[in-house]
């Protein structure tokens, strides 16, 4: 299988997943072997949802959209273009993955296949039934594909290669586990947005999806907010107004009620507006419904103080006040050249 054999089955992928959008799920009998698949999908999207809540048909479809966006075959080529992936030697590249947003692993997963290698999946629990089933769709438009997509639940064994997603403490044991064997393992992050004051309503409303979309799960998600002494929070709340009903999703609103209570009793001091708190704190990791925010002196001691945590942080959210700032409400919407922790994972497995 060459490379373009590779693209075009992924092509053909995000056509298929492009038929389930936030607008409805539309079928389209243009789709390759749709009759075979288009209504098995549905059905697994909703066991998604009922074996994990956090996962909402919205959420899964938010992330089905960026992908079918991103499986086109100028944008794979693009992507690629600047790889070389014709001396490849195929070995098996074992992914053990996060589960905190659905499809959080699927780029792992496109970049061993893509590259020509074989993949050993090792899912987490919490999300489990969509991509074992676009594989099996990827296997039928490309029967090249079958045997070297396998999932595993068990122990990892025979692999010779290996990238991990987990916490801080899991790396450790990733590090020690998989000693010897070329890796990626990746830690917490979280992702932090820098404001100045001279932000539009229109800024603080696109900064509110960097927030709230997925709950605020993602490594992408925003986090923290560093904003200038004597700063006013009235603009930043009215931003994030339009996502008041998401206090009506059960799962949240229990986060939001007890971490509320928490910080009562504790009486730390906080400003909240019904469905969303924020707190002063200097971690970068905040609870569900809440966001921690630290002030700044100026930006050029905030700079050095970002440089000093980089191991920290996954996205930087500005308007450019960083020259690797990412735009407001752009960070769960990744290009395929956008790697995890800024580490090429095309590179990583060309070098294996």
């Amino acid at each position: 299988m060459d490379l373009q054999q590779r693209i075009n089955a992924f092509v053909k992928l995000g056509e298929f997943i492009g038929q389930f959008s936030r607008e409805g799920f539309r079928k389209n009998d243009n789709v390759t072997t749709n009759a075979l698949f288009f209504d098995g999908f549905k059905h697994q999207i909703s066991l998604a949802h009922e074996h994990n809540a956090w996962f909402t048909k919205e959420n899964i479809a938010f992330a089905l959209e960026g992908w079918s966006n991103s499986l086109t075959n100028a944008n794979l080529k693009k992507w690629l273009e600047t790889y070389n992936l014709k001396d490849v030697s195929p070995k098996n590249v074992a992914i053990i993955m996060a589960g905190n947003i659905p499809l959080v692993g699927f780029h792992d997963f496109l970049s061993v296949l893509i590259s020509g290698h074989q993949v050993i999946v090792k899912q987490s629990s919490n999300d489990k039934h969509l991509l074992p089933y676009l594989a099996k769709y990827l296997e039928h438009v490309e029967p090249e594909f079958k045997g070297k997509i396998i999932f595993i639940e068990d122990k990892l064994s025979q692999f010779d290669a290996v990238i991990a997603t987990g916490s801080n403490n899991t790396a450790r044991y990733f590090e020690h586990y998989f000693k010897g064997k070329p890796s990626i393992i990746r830690k917490n992050r979280n992702s932090v947005a820098i404001l100045t004051g001279k932000e539009s309503e229109v800024d603080l409303k696109a900064l509110s999806e960097d927030i709230f979309r997925y709950y605020g799960l993602g490594c992408r998600s925003v986090s923290k907010l560093f904003v200038p002494k004597n700063y006013n929070f009235d603009g930043f709340f009215k931003g994030l107004y339009e996502w008041h009903p998401i206090i009506n999703q059960h799962k949240y609103a229990n986060n939001y009620d007890y971490n509320k209570a928490v910080y009562l009793m504790s009486e730390y001091e906080l400003l909240e507006n019904g469905f969303f708190m924020i707190k002063e704190d200097k971690s970068y990791g905040s609870p569900i419904a809440t966001i921690f925010y630290e002030y700044y002196d100026s930006l050029e001691t905030l700079k050095t103080l970002l440089a000093e945590n980089e191991e920290n942080i996954q996205c930087v959210v500005s308007k450019g006040v960083t020259t690797d700032s990412i735009a407001f409400g752009q960070t769960q919407r990744p290009q395929l050249s956008d790697y995890a922790d800024n580490v090429d994972t095309i590179a990583f497995l060309t070098k294996i």
